[in-house]
């Protein structure tokens, strides 16, 4: 008798349960979530951004400063050389693209930023035609991007 009595006991409990989650799948699916997940994944998509840019290539669209076309290599070589000397915190790249050797200076993420070096040149080199020039740039993490 007593296992009789435990086994309806034991199946009325699996059919109240069984109610119970049929009823909460009609009125549906309560979610409570700690709102450090949000705080979280925008931290997360943050890096993931940040990996994007880096990973990519090292490059992105910026600015530099043409300082010098010419088909003559040497001077090509001589500008690069004296801009180098001149402006020894700034890189200087010589592109060849035929039949011209092309000379450029800066990382630039604005061009803003890259007029202040260009007038600076123009002064020195008022014959040159001296040009701010859409290019890929180097990209660096600055302290200030971190936070």
């Amino acid at each position: 008798m007593r296992s009789f009595i435990f086994l309806i006991i034991l199946l009325s409990s699996c059919f109240a349960r069984a109610q119970q989650f049929t009823d909460s799948a009609l009125t549906g699916v309560i979610v409570r979530k700690d709102p450090r997940l949000d705080v979280l994944s925008a931290k997360q998509a943050e890096i993931n951004k940040r990996a994007k840019i880096l990973a990519g290539s090292g490059f992105k669209r910026g600015y530099r400063i043409q300082v010098a076309n010419t088909q003559n290599r040497d001077e090509a070589n001589n500008v690069k050389s004296e801009m180098l000397r001149r402006f020894p915190d700034q890189k200087a790249y010589m592109l060849y693209q035929a039949p011209n050797f092309r000379v450029r200076i800066g990382n630039f993420s604005t061009q803003r930023e890259a007029e202040t070096l260009k007038k600076m040149i123009s002064l020195l080199y008022p014959q040159r035609g001296i040009y701010i020039v859409s290019d890929l740039i180097e990209y660096k993490i600055l302290a200030e991007d971190e936070d």
